[in-house]
């Protein structure tokens, strides 16, 4: 998933939200935790980001390592303006501008607490 972040990190919503289903099954079968026990806690008692989390940390620190890099061509493809905000071009870079999915909000900002 490393390799791959600055790739996923612009999936489409559903595609990350299984990977997220997934992890959170390991989380639970890991920690032998109970059914009633929210998907939040584990991830907070394990120090763990969503997946969603983890694709855009990896990226930023993908694109930041890639514009201070010295080779002139890797940092043109970095270095772009982002479009205008009535088109809809879907980049690797423009999700780390995106707004949170509100569906993951709430978990992202527990994962926050513990950076």
């Amino acid at each position: 998933m490393t390799y791959a972040s600055p790739v996923f990190a612009h999936a489409a919503p559903k595609a990350l939200h299984r990977l997220q289903v997934i992890q959170n099954k390991f989380c639970r079968a890991a920690t032998d935790a109970h059914w009633c026990v929210r998907n939040s806690i584990l991830h907070r008692d394990l120090e763990l980001p969503t997946v969603s989390k983890y694709m855009k940390d990896t990226s930023k620190r993908f694109f930041d390592i890639a514009g201070s890099h010295p080779n002139a061509l890797l940092r043109a493809a970095v270095d772009y303006q982002l479009p205008l905000p009535t088109l809809f071009i879907r980049r690797p870079r423009n999700v780390l501008f995106d707004p949170p999915d509100a569906r993951l909000a709430s978990l992202n900002d527990v994962n926050d607490t513990h950076d």
